[in-house]
């Protein structure tokens, strides 16, 4: 996993378009103020070989768990418990909020060989398509 804090660090992404979309968010959260990893969060891109087991653990996000009701990916009962997950052309956007000011940990998850199936097949089923301007 590539963990990214802050927008100067985009530039290790070498995908452009998963690499514009971490731009284009580090400059919606911290809305032309200097980049704090407390008030705005991190992203973390998934890279090929990164477990959803692992991804979770070194998190602490629950990405295939739900603490509120204890049901856990693939149950029939399991829903995410990010604030949202999108379904971008080449990757998976998942969030994660942890205060009322707006600090999370946002997963970038490319759609590509490598990438844990499991968690590919959990965002496929859970996400919405993003809207794609004409």
């Amino acid at each position: 996993m590539i963990l990214i804090r802050g927008p100067d660090q985009a530039r290790r992404i070498v995908d452009p378009e998963i690499r514009r979309l971490v731009e284009e968010r580090f400059t919606q959260v911290v809305c032309g103020d200097n980049y704090d990893p407390e008030i705005h969060g991190e992203m973390i891109v998934v890279e090929a070989g990164d477990t959803l087991a692992t991804l979770e653990k070194d998190s602490g996000c629950p990405i295939a768990s739900n603490p509120f009701d204890d049901a856990r990916w693939p149950d029939p009962g399991f829903v995410p418990a990010c604030e949202y997950l999108e379904d971008h052309s080449r990757c998976y956007e998942m969030m994660f909020l942890f205060s009322d000011d707006g600090a999370g940990t946002n997963f970038i998850i490319p759609k590509q060989q490598g990438v844990d199936p499991e968690l590919l097949t959990l965002c496929a089923r859970y996400a919405v398509p993003v809207a794609t301007s004409p």
